[in-house]
């Protein structure tokens, strides 16, 4: 049985490094055979006509659909396919999102390829059969100048059970050759395994996560032992492992999980990498594009409060 959400880790070991050291891990459950067998054959008698119908809808609900919403058709084949690209730039969780917004998407002219419609304990759009701009939680673009750069901002959350459904519908299931991936998330610092104190940790602070055919410096020190990482940033970084992708992820942790300007500007030192160096013409503009987002932010979030 592999781990919920496919954790990987990676290490500083001296002059070495390595990652996805637990890529694959498989861990052996007490076997309750005879016991299970039996408690599944008792379910299965009460489960009723009904009880089915409930299960198969809820199934239905949360499949995950790609389409695009200014032809408010589906895609048929995976985004990957219909838009080849060589890189790719995922950007998971509010923060990472605003950096994108302010220091990567103002720089150029991105169009709209597709977006996600999800279902789930935390994210409800599949009931409408149009999203606005505001409700589209998961969105890819591309940049109009360099079709083969592709973005992702995705603000919702993706079940564990819709992750595999997701990679599908998205990467699909071939290689995908010449692509490189570069993912931005965030994760809270109460998270982070270390002998130190947590008072003692200056957040917001970066690490690095790769695979194996990642061969760039990363712009940061890598993740050490025993940090793992957790849902969709694990199984897009799980996937591009075993199809031999180079993917690199940067894991900001922060203390502040809602939208912060201190947390968003934690992502700078990724401007300098090879997928970002050359998308980002202007950062003191940015710079202030980034408050005025999070300005706007604050007062309309002070308005329901």
């Amino acid at each position: 049985m592999r781990r919920a959400g496919a954790p990987l880790s990676g290490r500083d070991g001296g002059g070495d490094t390595m990652a996805a050291t637990f890529f694959g891990e498989v861990v052996k459950a007490p076997c309750r055979a005879g016991t299970e067998d039996q408690e599944e054959e008792e379910e299965g008698r009460r489960e009723t006509a009904e009880d089915r119908e409930v299960r198969r809808h809820l199934a239905r609900k949360r499949e995950v659909r790609l389409f695009r919403r200014q032809t408010k058709t589906s895609l048929e084949v995976s985004l990957l396919e219909k838009y080849p690209c060589s890189k790719f730039i995922i950007a998971i969780g509010n923060n990472a999102v605003a950096f994108l917004s302010s220091f990567v998407m103002n720089s150029g002219v991105w169009e709209e390829v597709g977006c996600a419609k999800l279902w789930n304990e935390w994210c409800r759009t599949t009931d409408k059969t149009h999203l606005s701009p505001a409700e589209a939680f998961c969105v890819f673009y591309h940049l109009k100048s360099s079709p083969s750069v592709l973005l992702c901002q995705c603000s919702c959350y993706v079940a564990e059970d819709q992750q595999y459904q997701w990679l599908e519908k998205v990467f699909g299931s071939c290689a995908r050759k010449n692509m490189q991936v570069t993912l931005l998330t965030c994760r809270h610092v109460t998270d982070y395994k270390t002998s130190e104190s947590i008072s003692s940790l200056h957040s917001p602070f970066l690490k690095a996560l790769k695979t194996q055919n990642f061969k760039e410096p990363p712009c940061c020190s890598l993740l050490e032992q025993p940090n793992i990482v957790h849902d969709l940033p694990a199984a897009v970084l799980s996937y591009c492992q075993v199809w031999k992708i180079p993917a690199v992820l940067y894991l900001c942790y922060t203390d502040v999980m809602k939208l912060d300007l201190i947390t968003v500007e934690a992502f700078k030192p990724i401007l300098s990498s090879r997928s970002l160096k050359g998308l980002v013409k202007n950062i003191p503009q940015s710079t202030e594009i980034l408050k005025k987002l999070l300005t706007t932010n604050e007062i309309q979030s002070n308005i329901y409060t």
